[in-house]
């Protein structure tokens, strides 16, 4: 008798538990997207930053083309998008929707990445 009364309460279907377990890993989901978040940023901020320098050097000090510098990049750093500004003599990285950053070649000290008020000026 009891467990006829257990049954009529959950709606004798599975359904209603579906719907809870999916919500519940939607949740999850969630909640570990906005802890490694922060992670994310960084190793974002710093592979754009790696690319932008590395780019740079090949590109004005080495004297290669921009598509010959990005074959020097390592593996999985194809989300980093590159652009020159070739009369300024600088490389602007960007990982989309995470990091910015900026490169330029300076007589004397080679290639150097750009502060946050350099880049803002520039632009």
């Amino acid at each position: 008798m009891a467990t006829r009364n257990i049954s009529a309460m959950q709606g004798g279907s599975g359904r209603g538990r579906v719907k809870w377990v999916l919500l519940a890993l939607a949740l999850l989901l969630v909640a570990a997207i906005i802890y490694a978040l922060p992670a994310m940023r960084a190793y974002s901020q710093t592979g754009a930053a790696y690319s932008a320098r590395v780019v740079c050097s090949c590109r004005y000090i080495g004297g290669r083309g921009l598509d010959d510098c990005e074959k020097d990049l390592e593996p999985g750093m194809e989300i980093v998008s590159l652009s020159e500004a070739g009369n300024a003599k600088r490389i602007d990285a960007t990982v989309p929707l995470m990091a910015s950053e900026s490169a330029e070649y300076r007589q004397g000290w080679g290639c150097v990445l750009m502060t946050e008020k350099e880049r803002e000026a520039v632009r």
